[in-house]
């Protein structure tokens, strides 16, 4: 019922490997090494990338370059969503990606666990990164919708019988009160811009000067609240409605 489209890992290397089948094919060196192979490949990138010299600054240029493909792949994929930005802008936001990208790698080097040729776990990042980029500059300028634009939410009747429609709109009835009175400020400022009003929730966290991860305990903590006030009324909310 409160369905919010925010609910990805803040960590880009966590993606589930279903979610990454499809653009692991992008990755220029994915040829059908034996296992043995491909982690030896992985870690010729581990120690030239901890390397030092000559040796680190070559792999970090192909490493970028690497990043860079990955990320105009995303940025392209985008663009028919994004009809507000300029051939120019993909560009920059792509190199801003590969750069991000690259920095963030650097920090988690030791979180390679090697489940994953080594490029494509990198790809990863480049593509989180440009998702986010888009994003942000779709919200560029626009303002953070921080009350709530339609009440109650949209319910579909036509299969419902007369009995269902009556539970379900008494049960919005108690939601949107329990809104209203149960949440703190700041968790109705976030439950109704990510869950009803789908802004992005990197957008919302850069607005708000907060984090991804301060944003979902604010989520948490209000749905909690929530279902809690509900449930004192008897009602409640279905798992696969939320």
């Amino acid at each position: 019922m409160l369905r919010s489209a925010q609910g990805r890992s803040t960590d880009p290397s966590a993606e589930p490997r279903s979610a990454s089948v499809g653009r692991a094919s992008m990755d220029p060196s994915n040829s059908s090494l034996p296992a043995a192979g491909v982690a030896r490949d992985s870690q010729g990138w581990i120690e030239r990338l901890r390397a030092t010299g000559a040796e680190h600054d070559a792999a970090l240029v192909e490493l970028h370059a690497l990043l860079l493909r990955a990320a105009r792949f995303e940025v392209n994929r985008r663009r028919a969503g994004s009809p507000h930005l300029r051939g120019s802008d993909y560009d920059d936001l792509a190199h801003q990606s590969a750069d991000d990208a690259l920095v963030a790698i650097l920090g988690k080097l030791g979180d390679f666990r090697g489940e994953s040729r080594f490029t494509t776990w990198a790809y990863k990042f480049a593509l989180y990164e440009a998702a986010a980029k888009v994003r942000k500059r779709a919200w560029q300028g626009r303002e953070i919708p921080l009350k709530a634009e339609t009440w109650p939410l949209v319910i579909d009747d036509h299969q419902r019988t007369a009995q269902e429609s009556v539970e379900t709109t008494d049960t919005l009835a108690a939601l949107r009160e329990a809104i209203e009175s149960e949440l703190s400020p700041h968790q109705r400022e976030v439950l109704v811009a990510l869950a009803l009003n789908e802004v992005p929730i990197d957008v919302l966290a850069e607005r708000l000067n907060s984090t991804r991860g301060a944003l979902y305990k604010s989520l948490h903590d209000g749905r909690q609240k929530l279902r809690a006030a509900l449930a004192a009324r008897g009602l409640g909310i279905d798992e696969d409605q939320e």
